[in-house]
């Protein structure tokens, strides 16, 4: 489980207080919904954030994006659905995403690749943060 363990550790050893598993959960709910890591990339890509999904792929360093780009690309209502579940302001909901979802797609394509196995780290990192949280 080496790479859901740097998933999880990557994305929720932020150094933040309270630690951001819901808010890493929504995104990992948010990817699946989306149709898995092809589909969110897919359709981050054709929103206009192909070099930053890129650099998410790849090895090299994570390009960053902002929560109103995402916010752009996701819909308002996806954004929104996450932000009344988790009972933040939209803002912060996208602020929150853009630094969480890099790192997901990032952890989820080691080597600049797409894991054979993507489906079942996401739905392993799901199941693993809903035991944390």
């Amino acid at each position: 489980m080496g790479l859901l363990d740097g998933l999880l550790s990557g994305v929720l050893g932020g150094g933040v207080q309270q630690g951001p598993s819901p808010l890493v959960a929504m995104a990992l709910q948010l990817v699946q919904q989306n149709g898995g890591l092809p589909g969110i990339i897919s359709k981050l890509q054709q929103g206009g954030l192909a070099n930053q999904v890129g650099s998410w792929v790849g090895t090299g360093a994570n390009q960053p994006v902002t929560g109103s780009q995402l916010q752009e690309v996701l819909g308002t209502g996806s954004i929104g659905e996450i932000a009344q579940q988790l009972g933040l302001s939209h803002a912060d909901t996208s602020s929150g995403l853009a630094q969480v979802l890099p790192q997901i797609i990032d952890h989820l394509t080691p080597n600049g690749q797409l894991s054979p196995d993507h489906a079942d780290m996401l739905k392993q990192a799901l199941s693993a943060l809903g035991k944390r949280a």
